[in-house]
Parts: structure tokens; sequence; C-alpha cells
């Protein structure tokens, strides 16, 4: 009942169109017949090659019935191949003649069917259904493939389409601008013949030019994949392959994607050289925010400086990650800034503290939380100057924090402020000395101090005979 046309719409055979070709009107009048009888509408019939031409153009049939001999200068096998490539339009030939050069000829045409006469109704009827249908999948197929090529050339991606042998078989204009090849040239050769890719592994092997452009362009250097095109222009990209595979599970060819990742390596690299020069004002900050405590502190110049080195090495040692590092040592310059909002005379007092005053200076955790807690570093700074005076055994202050309450940074911070601490002198006492100090570490490991933070600290000292600058 049903027969596809072009378009997606179905359409039943009553209103199917059908221009007959035959220059022999009795047989041409037969065949009417018939088709009438299975409900089809034969739009016309015509006996010349010239005026199957010009009615295919003019009725825009479904399909033509051709006979291959026909009165005039072309017969129908050059009118079927005019057909097929100019109105798209299935042909089917009718004819007496079945030996093996017609038949040749006739291939070459490219026809929906042949059917040799004289020749049954049923046959007439199913090779007019089958053609149609095939005429209806090509199409599809056809207009299948013009959306893909129609997506690939549009992608921003290079795209390089290859067969089973690796010869390229489409590009895409990013392709061509990337490779420097157009697609008419790049058409059947080694897809590696159109571009190289250069990697670590093949970086050595490239000639000294190539190498001197590739050093010469320092961002470059970051990329997985360099690209060099028939220009020898270098290019970094991304690159994936996928392999194409037919029905049988074989591989008929590949599709590889080619992204030029040059202007991602300049983003990237603005990206670092603004974190680093964020990361040198922070820096400068912290240490005009250390340098305006040790101004009003004098006889504690340079502790929060010699706390930050030995805390930094802790972590160093500990094989903490290098940023996790760099946050331990700038909370180590500035783990005493609350120290602002206490009296000078009570920092630069010769004798002992009242209680009192003390508890004054026990406030300086708080304070310099409050000082830091509002500015966007990269690192919880504000949380490690709060913790810093806690004691794994819940005796230190502001908090009293026990254990794991207490961040790693913090634990590590203590035990170099308490070593520097111990080890220079003070306004209320003298220096009591380095050894002092380790013994201080060693007898509260476990207990107020963090076991495995002060091993190290203890080790460095004892071992790899670390000294204050």
């Amino acid at each position: 009942m049903s027969l596809l046309k072009s378009g997606t719409e179905s359409v039943d055979k009553s209103k199917m169109k059908i221009l007959i070709v035959e220059d022999e009107n009795i047989v041409a009048k037969d065949i009417k017949g018939s088709l009438k009888g299975f409900g089809y509408d034969v739009v016309d019939i015509v006996g010349t090659g010239e005026e199957a031409i010009r009615r295919s153009e003019e009725l825009k049939p479904d399909l033509v019935l051709m006979d291959i001999m026909l009165k005039g200068k072309m017969n129908g096998i050059d009118v079927a191949r005019h057909i097929r490539e100019h109105v798209h339009i299935p042909v089917v030939f009718l004819t007496a003649y079945a030996d093996e050069d017609t038949l040749h000829s006739a291939k070459l045409s490219e026809p929906f069917g042949y059917i040799i006469k004289p020749f049954e109704d049923a046959e007439l009827h199913s090779t007019i259904q089958m053609a149609v249908y095939r005429h209806d999948m090509e199409r599809r197929l056809k207009e299948r493939e013009q959306w893909l090529t129609t997506i690939l050339r549009s992608i921003s991606d290079a795209v390089i389409v290859t067969d089973e042998e690796g010869k390229v078989t489409f590009m895409n204009p990013v392709a061509e601008t990337l490779t420097a090849y157009d697609q008419s040239e790049a058409l059947g050769k080694n897809v590696f013949d159109i571009y190289r890719i250069i990697d670590d592994k093949n970086l050595g092997t490239t000639d000294e030019m190539i190498q001197d452009r590739i050093k010469s362009e320092m961002f470059i250097q970051r990329a997985n994949q360099l690209l060099v095109s028939k220009q020898n222009d270098i290019v970094p990209v991304d690159t994936t392959q996928t392999n194409l595979v037919d029905t049988r599970d074989r591989v008929s060819g590949s599709v590889v994607v080619i992204r030029d990742i040059t202007k991602k390596l300049e983003a990237e690299a603005k990206t670092v050289e603004t974190l680093e020069k964020l990361r040198m004002a922070m820096g400068g900050m912290i240490q005009a925010m250390a340098y305006t405590v040790e101004k009003r502190d004098p006889y504690t110049a340079g502790h929060q400086r010699r706390v930050a080195d030995l805390a930094r090495t802790i972590g160093t040692e500990m094989k903490l990650a290098d940023d996790r590092v760099d946050g331990i040592r700038l909370a180590g310059v500035i783990h005493d800034v609350g120290k602002i909002a206490i009296p000078s005379e009570i920092l630069s007092k010769p004798g002992k503290l009242t209680d009192l005053e003390y508890n004054l200076v026990k406030k300086h955790p708080e304070v310099g939380f409050d000082i830091l807690r509002n500015i966007d570093f990269p690192w919880p700074i504000a949380d490690i100057v709060m913790q810093h005076h806690e004691r794994m055994d819940g005796s230190g202050y502001p908090r009293g924090l026990k254990s794991d309450d207490i961040m790693l940074e913090a634990k590590i911070i203590a035990i170099a402020d308490v070593v520097e601490a111990m080890a220079s002198h003070r306004p209320y006492r003298a220096a009591l000395g380095i050894e002092k100090a380790l013994d201080e570490i060693e007898t509260g490991k476990g207990t107020r101090y963090d076991p495995e933070v002060a091993a190290v600290c203890l080790d460095l000292f004892k071992t790899k005979k670390f000294d204050f600058r």
C-alpha cells in the first residue's frame, strides 16, 4: 500500500506519478494499462530521449520507466544518466535486449531496476516498489551524509577522516587551515603526510630549526603535543582518534579530531602570571603586617620570620604539598599579628607579667583572627593564626582545642613558635638555648605537641643540623 517518496511522508500507490519512455505506442499503452491497474498515475508517455528529459524536468515524476532503444539522437542509457544526475529521479529500464554489452552499458547509468521484455505485471509492480524504496534509502543516506558534513565543517576543531589504510577522505576547513593543506590536495594522501605530531617520545628526532622554534615559544613547552604543518608552523594541540567500525566490527577508517590549544595555553600563562603577581602582592602585604608588629615589639624582631622558616622546613620534611607549605610559611610570618592590639609596654616589660597582663597577651590569637578573617587568602591563614597556641591535651588557648580539632598547620607553627621563643632572648628572661627548647618538645611530644610534627622537628636539629638564620 505504501511507497516512500522524497521527503519524510509516506505516499500510497495511487498518488505515485510515473513517466513512460517507450517509442512503440502499443507497448507503451499496454504498460500504462498495467500501471493503472496497480493504482499508479501515468503522467505522460514519450518516445524520444529529448522528450524524456524535458518532461522529467517539467513533471517531476516519482519514477521513469525507460526503454533502452529510443528514436532520436539519445538512447535510454544516456537519458537515464542525465535524469539521475540532474533531475534525481529513479529510472527502471524496460528492454528486450539482454546481451552482455547492453547490460554493461546500462549498469554505468546506475538504474534502479532492469526488466527484460516480455514481463509479468507482478514483476513490473515489484520492481517499481523496490526501485522507489531504494531511491528513498539512497536519498536519506545522502541527506545524512550532507548533514554530517555540514556539522563537521561548522565545528571549531580540525577534523580529518581516513579510510582503513590511513588515507585522507575528508578534511574540514579548520583542518585545512591548521595543516596548511587544501582538502583537494590532501585527499588520498596518508594522514601522517599531511601533518606531524611531536610529543615527548619523538621531540629529540625533530630537526634543529623546529627544536629552536619550540624553545623560543615557552608556552608551547607546556603542551602535550605539537603539530607541525606543511609550512613548518608549530601549533600546540590536543588530539583524539576514533576508529570507524562497520557492521561486521571491522575497522573501516578513523576520525582524527585536533584542537588548537594556543589560546588556552596563553590564557593559562596569563593566569599564572596574574596569580604570581597576586602572590607577590600578598607576600608584600604580609611582610608589611609582620614589620608593623616587630616595630612595636623590638625584642621579638625576627621572631615571626624565624618561626616561618622552621615551620616551612618542617612542612617540607613532612612531604606536604608545596602550596600547603607556602600557606604554613605565610601564616608563620604573621602568626603574632594580633599583638598589635597589646600595649607596647606590656610587650617589652622586663619583669614577670601580672595575671591581667598575661590574659591580655593571650588574646592576641583572637585579635589576629579578627584582623585576617576578611582577607581572601588561598589558605586558611586566619584559622591557623587563631590556633597556633592550642595544645594537643587541651591546655592551650584561646579555645582549649584538643588533638584532631587543631589544624596540622597550626600544630606545626605551635612547635616552631615554642622552639624559637625558648632559644631566643626575651625582655623577661635570657635565652634558654636550643637544647632546652628541644627538651620541651621531647617532653611534650604526644601530649602537648603533635608526635609526628615533634619528631620531624627534633630530627631537623639533631640529625640535619637545622639552624636559625
